[in-house]
């Protein structure tokens, strides 16, 4: 949670309901004196007449301010989330209103001035909560009205439990828990070997030393730690699928980073395209995965801003691990993919598009040879080093990061 936001309403002023029924009844006692020639009534609407006239000498309502606390509220989806608005400056009436998507439940104990709401949206998103002032000038006649942004509540994607298996490659020198073919510090066998001045005494296998006379030592297999850095597709999109793959974009992107983290892996994110591209490096920890996650809504100053159309190096460290979500339909994300490859990184394409980007009442052949040109862009870009995956609305991620060819054990079997 973050400090309590001030916010300055800016008035739009109107008409009263009493200036108005004074209006209507000004109206129609003249309407009546003129068609029936009753002078009485003008000395009966005078007073009302000048009361209306003095509207432009009323002194208007100024220096109402709204603050919300907190200013911004981060959670789950179908998670509550309690925020407090309140006016302040002038007398005025406050009322919340949602935005499309979440739900308001007032808290017992509010005032006019200051609510206390419970907010909660199924769906992750940014959603504001709006506040309308309605304060009503000294003389009764004007009211003004204006609805103000007081905080933010930033939902989260939840992300699946089940673990997102990595491709195979040369991972950093760094402790972690993936086995590698390296020896070092370990607990999987390798090899023994004769023992070389420097070798740790701990290391030293008796019982074969002891059989082959001299000191041996026993190799083990080290565990490395991998850099993972999501890559998210935010190009604008044609209606129809390839707009609802964007659900399934945030969810892997957070599933994949979760699984990161508690591996003890450093991982990133970095948004290509949209209104903002943004990056965020790669890191370790808890308080990551939540900064990730403000990164994929565009939240909060966390994370640093891009110009280009391909990831900066500084984002994506030497050696690191690829996984991009997106609908293969952008040729600029194509050309950032195929320049990390050229990077030497291992990339792997999650494709979230279900079905093919048009109307399903065209002929049934444009949808098969979409299918086969899906198939033929698979091809080719396996052939360059970029591993392409299916993931459909109906499947799990770690299903479909299984279908990743090791390309590692394919390469030591070559050497």
């Amino acid at each position: 949670m973050s400090d309590t936001t001030v916010v300055e309403a800016r008035l739009r002023w109107r008409a009263a309901p009493l200036a108005r029924s004074l209006l209507t009844v000004v109206a129609a006692a003249l309407g009546v004196a003129v068609i029936g020639s009753r002078w009485q009534l003008l000395v009966f609407v005078a007073p009302m007449i000048g009361v209306l006239c003095s509207v432009r000498w009323q002194r208007s309502v100024g220096g109402i301010r709204v603050s919300g606390e907190p200013a911004v509220v981060r959670c789950f989806e179908s998670e509550q989330a309690q925020v407090s608005v309140a006016v302040t400056g002038a007398p005025a009436v406050l009322t919340v209103t949602p935005t499309a998507g979440m739900q308001l439940t007032a808290v017992e104990g509010t005032t006019a001035e200051r609510r206390t709401v419970c907010g909660s949206a199924p769906r992750w998103g940014r959603y504001p909560v709006r506040a309308t002032i309605e304060a009503t000038a000294p003389g009764g006649l004007l009211v003004g009205v204006d609805t103000v942004d007081a905080c933010e509540i930033y939902v989260f994607p939840r992300a699946a439990p089940q673990p997102t298996p990595l491709p195979r490659t040369e991972l950093p020198d760094r402790l972690g828990v993936h086995l590698t073919r390296h020896t070092g510090p370990g607990v999987e066998y390798a090899d023994v070997r004769p023992y070389v001045p420097g070798d740790q005494l701990r290391t030293v296998n008796w019982p074969v030393s002891a059989r082959r006379g001299r000191l041996h030592v026993t190799e083990r297999l080290t565990d490395r730690g991998a850099d993972v850095v999501v890559l998210i597709d935010n190009h604008a999109q044609a209606p129809g699928p390839a707009t609802q793959a964007t659900e399934r974009t945030a969810r892997g992107a957070a599933q994949v980073v979760q699984t990161a983290l508690r591996n003890g892996d450093r991982a990133g994110i970095v948004a290509l395209g949209g209104y903002r591209p943004r990056w965020l490096g790669v890191d370790i920890g808890r308080r990551q995965f939540y900064r990730v996650l403000d990164t994929v809504l565009g939240s909060g100053d966390g994370f640093e801003s891009l110009t280009g159309t391909l990831a900066p190096r500084a984002a994506v460290p030497p050696g690191a691990i690829v996984v991009a979500f997106s609908t293969l339909l952008s040729t600029e994300f194509a050309l950032a993919l195929i320049e990390l490859c050229k990077r030497g990184h291992a990339v792997v394409a999650v494709d979230v598009l279900d079905g093919a980007p048009f109307e399903d009442d065209l002929d049934p052949l444009a949808g098969r040879m979409w299918a086969l040109q899906r198939s033929a862009m698979y091809r080719d870009m396996s052939t360059i080093g970029i591993d392409v995956v299916h993931w459909s609305g109906d499947g799990a991620l770690a299903d479909a990061m299984r279908l990743v060819p090791d390309r590692h054990r394919t390469l030591l079997r070559r050497s």
